[in-house]
Formats: structure tokens, sequence, C-alpha cells
């Protein structure tokens, strides 16, 4: 059974920085590209980064361009999204996801307050 669990959420001020993990279970990171999206209250969900299977190319909305970085630990099955100079509006529920397949995490919330 494939399970992608987020963690490293939180309440943060603005100007913080926290680390998001999304460890996953069932499945072999290494052999997908794993994406990050958040999803704010009353907006659609976006995409934020995403590193690729083939040779670990990152690529980062132009949001956070800067301001967040993805990471991969193939030891530990998990993937990194870094998140510096937090601002109000990166406020959302972020979620991993493991692409192709369409494997999902279950979210961890990201308050960032002002």
């Amino acid at each position: 059974q494939v399970q992608l669990v987020e963690s490293g959420g939180g309440l943060v001020q603005h100007g913080g920085s926290l680390r998001l993990s999304c460890v996953a279970s069932g499945l072999t990171m290494v052999a997908y590209a794993i994406a990050w999206f958040r999803q704010a209250p009353g907006k659609e969900r976006e995409g934020v980064s995403a590193i690729s299977s083939s040779d670990g190319t990152k690529y980062y909305a132009n949001s956070v361009k800067g301001q967040f970085t993805i990471s991969r630990d193939n030891a530990k099955n998990t993937v990194y999204l870094q998140m510096n100079s937090l601002k109000p509006e990166d406020t959302a529920v972020y979620y991993c996801a493991a692409l192709p397949g369409g494997y999902w995490g279950q979210g961890t919330q990201v308050t960032v307050s002002s």
C-alpha cells in the first residue's frame, strides 16, 4: 500500500522558516517525480515545486523562486521543502504527490502570521 505522509507544518511568524518533509512507504521515491502543492482557503490548489525522477531537476513556481528549496534524500525515501522568508500569503495546506501514479499525502498546514 502506497502512502505519503507530510510533516513539518505549523505556525510561524512572517519572515520565519519551516522545513516540510514528505516520507513515502510502498514506493521508491527516486522512481517518481515528487511535487509539492498548496491550497489556501478559497483558492485553487497550485503547484509550488517539483523534483524530477530522472536527474533531480528542480522546478519552482515563480511565486516561490529564491524562497523555497526542494531536495531529496533517497536513503530516507524522503523529499523536503525548505521554506524561508515566509509571508502570510504562503499560508495554506501543503501536499506532496508522487507522479505519475497520482499518489497524494494528506497535507500539512502552514500558517504564517503577520
